[in-house]
């Protein structure tokens, strides 16, 4: 397998062009990040934004329809959403958009809480040609073939890195 250590903050910068671009900003949005994860990732974005109201962060463990698969999450940690939803624009933030299992959960999770005016969805990596649920990101730090396998650690310093495998030599 090869080793391809990608820029994690040139992709942080690479969302937050395309989210000046985008008419969202001018909306007040208030940011959420999917634990963990998509939490390291929205809380640089969040800072280098500097948007105004404090990130919310939940944890889609409840919200999993994969529990006989892969059991309880013994880590939960409860969700934190510091504000009204209701009415919001809301940029939710992902660190790898893979099956759309997770967006699910998360958008679940969120109407729990209320019913925003709109949700934006960004991530940091979406692996294309994996998706089991018909989710698409509005807007993504890069795009990478499904059969490499991701890494993201972090939160500081945030780091992410796709194993390639080789092809086998006769």
């Amino acid at each position: 397998m090869t080793e391809l250590n990608i820029q994690a903050d040139t992709l942080i910068e690479a969302i937050c062009t395309q989210l000046r671009q985008k008419d969202i900003l001018k909306r007040s949005p208030k940011m959420i990040g999917i634990r963990t994860g998509g939490e390291w990732v929205a809380q640089k974005l969040h800072q280098k934004l500097e948007l105004p109201d404090p990130l919310g962060v939940i944890d889609i463990s409840f919200y999993r329809d994969d529990f006989s698969k892969i059991g309880l999450n013994p880590t939960i940690k409860p969700s934190d959403i510091p504000w009204g939803v209701d009415d919001q624009h809301i940029i939710l933030v992902d660190d790898v958009l893979f099956t759309g299992r997770t967006i699910r959960a998360a958008l679940n999770e969120i109407f729990d809480y209320g019913r925003p005016a709109s949700v934006t969805l960004v991530t940091l990596l979406d692996r294309k040609g994996c998706r089991e649920l018909p989710f698409q990101a509005d807007i993504v730090g890069m795009t990478i073939e499904c059969h490499k396998t991701i890494k993201v650690t972090g939160p500081d310093p945030l780091k992410v890195t796709l194993l390639e495998k080789q092809e086998e030599t006769a």
